[in-house]
C-alpha cells in the first residue's frame, strides 16, 4: 500500500508542463481546453497546462514553432505557413465550419464586400481564408489599407476602421449591445467552407514527445465533448475563472453560437478528413495561394493505434473464426443427415438456389441502376453490382476496394458520413419499425475527373447471418433530369431571344431591392425603355433582322450598366433596367443617358445600318412609388411622356 501511495505520488510530481497559446481573448470558442483543466483530464493524463490568451499583432505560429508554446490554435492558414517550411502538425479540428468573417457598420459606406477596397480593414494574423475569399471576389487586397488587429470589436464600433475581421460566434454580441447596425461578409458565400481553430503542434515536439501529444490531444478533446454537452456550465467557468471583465451573457452567446459551427451531433469533436484538407488546399491553389499537389505528407496527424485494442481485436477475430468453424462443422453434420435422408430433395433444392442466384446475378449485371450494400460500421462497401462501371467508369473491384469518403465530392463526404451514422442509429432505435426508406441526391466523382448527379434510394436492415446493420441502396443517374430541370426554371425567369430576365424575374429582384432599400434607407432606380423606330425596321428587313436587333440592343444595355444591376426584357421591343441602389435620382439619369446614346448608334446586322433611338422613363424609390406596381406603372408613364416628348429623351416621373 506504502509503494501505491508513493507511486501515486511520484506520477503527480512528475507532471508534463506544456504551454497552449490560443488565439484570441479567453472566449467559450477554447471551451474543451478549459473544460480539460477544470475536470482534470490534464492531471489524469499528467499533464500540467497553461492556456496563455493572446495579444495585438501576436502571431500564434511563430510562438509555437519557436517553442515558446507548445501548441497552438490555427485556422486553414496551417497550409501556407507548412508550404513556408514552418514543420506545423494538425491534431485535430474543432470547428467543422469556420466561423472567421468581415464585419463592417452599415452607415459606413460600404454596402458589398467590393465596396472595401481603400477602406480600413483590421485583420488578423492567420486569417488567409479571408484574404483567399477577397481574391475569389476578385478584389485587389493590395489596395485595401490593413491595420493591426486590436482584438477590440470598439475600434470597429468608434469608426476607428471600416472593417474587421471576427468570429461570427463572438463580435456581433458586442455591436448588437451597443445597438450598431452591421452587415457580415462570410467566405461561405464564395463556396468556401474551411475547417476552423486547428489544433495544432510541431515535428519537433511530436518526435521528442510522442506521447505527449497523444494524452494532450486525447484529453483536450474529452474537455471538449465535456464542454458541448455542458455549454452553460463551462461558460459560466470562463467567465469566473478567466475573463470576469466581460459579462455572462457575452459567454452564453457565443457558447449558443459555436456548437453549431462544430456539429458535434454530426461527427466526433475532432474529426478531420484528408479529403476536405485536400479541398481547402485546392481552394488556395485556384486563386495562386498555393501551387497545385500540396504534399500532405506530415501535415496531418495520424494517432498511435493502441496495442492491446490491437490485441483485443485478433483475439475476438480468432474467437470468431472458432466459433464459425464450429458452425460450419455443425451444418456439415445437419447436412449430412438431409443427404442421407433425402439426396433427391437435396439436389433440388441446390438447383432452385443455383436458378435463383442466376436471375440475380443477371438481373445485376443488366440493369442500369447500380445496387449496393455498405457495412454501416466500417463504411466499407460489401457488394457493388457490375453496373457501376457504366455510371462512373470504376469496376465493381474498384468500387468495392473504394474508401467511403472517395465515393463523394470532399465538400459532401463528412456530411455523408455523419447521414449514414444517423440513420444507422435511429434504425438502431426501433429496429422493430416498418422499413424506412430515404432518397438523396448527390454528385459524385467519375474516374474520368468528371462528375455525375444519381438519386440514392437507400434502407437500412440487420444482416440475419452477421447480425449486422447493412446499408441498401440503389443508385440512378439523374444528369439528364436535373439538367432539365434547371433548363425549365431557366426558362421560365428568362427572354429565350435576348437571354435577359422577363417579367417574372425583374419583378422578383425589385421586389426584393426594395425590402432592402427600406432596411438600409437607399434608393431603387426603375428604367422603362421603349426603343424608336423599331416596327419600321421590322417591317421592311423582316423578323430576323429585328431579332438580331434586339439581341445586340441587349447587348449594348448590359454594358452600361454594374454587375449588380439588371437589365430585363418585357416583350416586344420594351425593355427595364433595375438600379438596386443609387444615392440620388441624378445617378439613375445618368444611367439613362449612357443607355439612350449607346442605342442611338447606328447597328450594322447582315450588312444593313439600321437607325433606332429609345425612349426612357425613370421612376425612382421612395419619390415615385413605395412598391413594385406603383414603380413599374409610374416608369412605364414616364417612357410614354419621353416618347411624346419627341422620343430619343430620358423623362423622369412627375417631370414635363
Amino acid at each position: 500500500m506504502l509503494w501505491l501511495l508513493l507511486g501515486s505520488g511520484q506520477a503527480a510530481w512528475a507532471q508534463t508542463s506544456v504551454t497552449v497559446q490560443l488565439r484570441w481573448h479567453h472566449a467559450f470558442q477554447f471551451a474543451g481546453y478549459y473544460a480539460a483543466v477544470e475536470k482534470g483530464y490534464y492531471k489524469e493524463a499528467g499533464l500540467a497546462v497553461q492556456l496563455k490568451d493572446a495579444r495585438p499583432g501576436l502571431d500564434v505560429v511563430d510562438e509555437v514553432v519557436s517553442g515558446r508554446a507548445d501548441f497552438g490554435i490555427g485556422n486553414s492558414g496551417l497550409l501556407i505557413d507548412r508550404l513556408a517550411g514552418k514543420p506545423v502538425v494538425v491534431l485535430a479540428t474543432i470547428f467543422q465550419h469556420s466561423p472567421l468573417v468581415l464585419l463592417t457598420r452599415r452607415e459606413q459606406g460600404v454596402p458589398s464586400v467590393h465596396d472595401l477596397i481603400g477602406k480600413r480593414v483590421m485583420l488578423e494574423p492567420g486569417a488567409d481564408e479571408l484574404l483567399a475569399y477577397l481574391r475569389k471576389e476578385r478584389i485587389p487586397v493590395e489596395r485595401l489599407k490593413f491595420v493591426e488587429h486590436t482584438f477590440n470589436p470598439q475600434s470597429l464600433i468608434s469608426g476607428e476602421v471600416d472593417a474587421i475581421s471576427a468570429y461570427s460566434s463572438n463580435e456581433p454580441y458586442f455591436l448588437e449591445a451597443a445597438g450598431i447596425d452591421y452587415q457580415v461578409y462570410t467566405p461561405r458565400s464564395a463556396g468556401i467552407d474551411f475547417y476552423g481553430d486547428n489544433l495544432f503542434t510541431t515535428e519537433g515536439l511530436l518526435r521528442r514527445s510522442p506521447e505527449t501529444v497523444q494524452a494532450f490531444r486525447e484529453a483536450s478533446l474529452r474537455g471538449w465533448r465535456y464542454a458541448l454537452d455542458h455549454p452553460d456550465e463551462i461558460a459560466r467557468l470562463i467567465h469566473s475563472r478567466y475573463e470576469s471583465k466581460l459579462p455572462l451573457e457575452f459567454f452564453l452567446f457565443e457558447a449558443h453560437q459555436t456548437i453549431p459551427l462544430v456539429r458535434p451531433d454530426l461527427v466526433d469533436v475532432g474529426y478531420m478528413s484528408t479529403g476536405r484538407w485536400k479541398h481547402i488546399a485546392e481552394v488556395y491553389a485556384e486563386i495562386g495561394m498555393l501551387p497545385r499537389g500540396f504534399d500532405f505528407k506530415g501535415f496531418l496527424y495520424e494517432p498511435v493505434r493502441d496495442d492491446l485494442n490491437g490485441l483485443r481485436t485478433y483475439l475476438g477475430a480468432a474467437l470468431g473464426v472458432i466459433g464459425l468453424i464450429t458452425l460450419v462443422a455443425a451444418y456439415i453434420h445437419h447436412i449430412n443427415r438431409r443427404l442421407h435422408r433425402s439426396v433427391a430433395e437435396t439436389r433440388r433444392a441446390a438447383e432452385r438456389l443455383e436458378a435463383s442466384e442466376e436471375k440475380y446475378r443477371l438481373l445485376t449485371e443488366t440493369m442500369k441502376d447500380v445496387v449496393w450494400t455498405v457495412d454501416t460500421d466500417t463504411l466499407r462497401f460489401i457488394y457493388v453490382s457490375p453496373s457501376i462501371e457504366r455510371l462512373r467508369g470504376y469496376t465493381a473491384d474498384e468500387a468495392l476496394a473504394m474508401p467511403f469518403d472517395a465515393t463523394f465530392l470532399p465538400r459532401d463526404a463528412d456530411e455523408m458520413r455523419a447521414l449514414v451514422r444517423q440513420r444507422a442509429r435511429s434504425f438502431l432505435d426501433n429496429p422493430d419499425a416498418q422499413p424506412r426508406f430515404y432518397t438523396d441526391e448527390v454528385e459524385q466523382p467519375r474516374k474520368d475527373g468528371s462528375t455525375v448527379w444519381i438519386e440514392v434510394v437507400t434502407t437500412y436492415c440487420r444482416n440475419p447471418r452477421t447480425d449486422k446493420v447493412e446499408l441498401h441502396g440503389v443508385s440512378r443517374d439523374i444528369s439528364e433530369r436535373r439538367a432539365s430541370q434547371a433548363r425549365i426554371a431557366y426558362m421560365a425567369e428568362h427572354d429565350m431571344l435576348t437571354d435577359l430576365p422577363n417579367r417574372t424575374l425583374v419583378t422578383d429582384r425589385l421586389r426584393q431591392a426594395l425590402s432592402a432599400a427600406r432596411r438600409n434607407r437607399h434608393r431603387v432606380a426603375l428604367l422603362y425603355i421603349d426603343l424608336d423606330r423599331f416596327k419600321p425596321v421590322n417591317d421592311a428587313y423582316g423578323h430576323a433582322v429585328g431579332d438580331q436587333l434586339l439581341r445586340e440592343a441587349a447587348v449594348r444595355m448590359r454594358m452600361c450598366v454594374r454587375e449588380s444591376d439588371t437589365v430585363g426584357r418585357f416583350g416586344g421591343d420594351e425593355f427595364v433596367v433595375l438600379l438596386p441602389h443609387i444615392d440620388s435620382i441624378h445617378d439613375a439619369e445618368l444611367v439613362a443617358e449612357k443607355i439612350r446614346v449607346a442605342l442611338a448608334e447606328s447597328f450594322q446586322i447582315d450588312g444593313l445600318r439600321l437607325d433606332v433611338s429609345s425612349s426612357i422613363g425613370i421612376a425612382v424609390y421612395p419619390e415615385h412609388g413605395a412598391d413594385d406596381v406603383s414603380l413599374l406603372l409610374h416608369a412605364d408613364g414616364a417612357m410614354y411622356a419621353a416618347k411624346h416628348g419627341g422620343r430619343n429623351r430620358v423623362t423622369v416621373f412627375g417631370e414635363d
